[in-house]
């Protein structure tokens, strides 16, 4: 059954996420692949995808791993670079991903259920990435980077 995610299910994200969204509605659209959005649209539905929180996501997470980075240390910006990629690839992403349970709650389209996206590094770390946008439209940039810090924490440990 296509749904949006119910009450039950938006507490449990939220409680692995680390976050509460004031307005669910960025949550559910973080959660919703494209190919599902245009089965929605389909049946004469208004659905909203993932793809621009992705992009936000993306620019957020930048700025949160430069700024701890630096914390952490790193002195250069060659330095930086090096190791903000390492963060930022879709496989630390993934993992990340898949340690708060998003899987299970990524809205599909019919072909990429049968081919189980959702297990998928590649969708696993573009959901977080508009995770991440959402969390930044519904709280701003403290809350990203609180959400981020925790998220990212055995990398800095």
């Amino acid at each position: 059954m296509d749904r949006d995610i119910f009450e039950e299910d938006t507490m449990t994200l939220e409680k692995n996420l680390g976050y509460s969204f004031s307005e669910k509605n960025l949550l559910n659209r973080a959660l919703t692949r494209k190919a599902y959005a245009l089965e929605q649209e389909r049946r004469n539905q208004d659905c909203e995808d993932q793809e621009i929180f992705r992009t936000l996501g993306d620019a957020v997470l930048k700025a949160v791993l430069v700024d701890l980075l630096i914390k952490s240390g790193c002195k250069t910006r060659e330095e930086i670079t090096s190791k903000k990629k390492e963060l930022e690839r879709k496989e630390s992403l993934a993992r990340i991903s898949q340690g708060l349970g998003i899987g299970h709650f990524i809205k599909l389209g019919a072909g990429e259920k049968k081919q189980k996206a959702n297990e998928e590094p590649y969708v696993l770390a573009e959901t977080l990435e508009a995770l991440i946008g959402a969390i930044y439209r519904d709280g701003g940039y403290d809350a990203s980077k609180d959400v981020i810090t925790k998220w990212f924490k055995n990398f800095f440990a």
